[in-house]
């Protein structure tokens, strides 16, 4: 069979991608920024919470950005229809509470966190390439200080895994 060459989208469908794709990072915030009280208080390690804690004050801070872009381009955010953030952030990641070893649940936090930050990484990066493409200079300054955000906390929950496992 052979293959067929895509062609490049115009602006609209471009917009349309856009708006897909910022509307489920912006709910999956949402959703993150009413979770990470609990989060907090699930850390058993003090440098986890306060990691947890600076990433919830990001996750704040990226949702301001956002709704700022939504003014930018003249939109509003559309409900919460699929949320794949949620399914994984769902019961606190299925962490068990009432482990014996601490420890686990708070690498399990940690890596549940990397994760999710891996996926907005890779969001922001496809949202900024698409505004390139819409001359979105704007936003596309905005979309890459969450990046840089979401980029800092994945570093940050790497170092303070390296404290936990690590003897030095």
């Amino acid at each position: 069979m052979p293959k067929h060459t895509q062609p490049t989208p115009d602006d609209a469908f471009l917009k349309q991608i856009f708006l897909h794709h910022l509307t489920r990072i912006y709910n999956a915030k949402r959703f993150l920024q009413h979770r990470t009280p609990h989060l907090i208080k699930m850390a058993s390690f003090e440098a986890l919470a306060h990691g947890v804690e600076e990433f919830g004050g990001d996750v704040n801070n990226q949702i301001k950005r956002m709704e700022e872009i939504y003014k930018l381009i003249g939109e509003t955010p559309s409900p919460d229809v699929c949320n794949p953030i949620k399914s994984i952030v769902k019961d606190e990641f299925c962490l068990d509470e009432g482990q014996d070893v601490p420890l686990l649940n708070d690498l399990d936090l940690m890596l549940y966190l990397q994760v999710l930050e891996h996926i907005n990484i890779t969001s922001y990066r496809m949202l900024i390439m698409i505004a390139k493409m819409l001359k979105y200079d704007e936003v596309k300054q905005l979309l890459t200080e969450n990046f840089d955000e979401s980029a800092d906390n994945d570093q940050l929950f790497t170092l303070i895994a390296k404290e936990y496992i690590t003897a030095d």
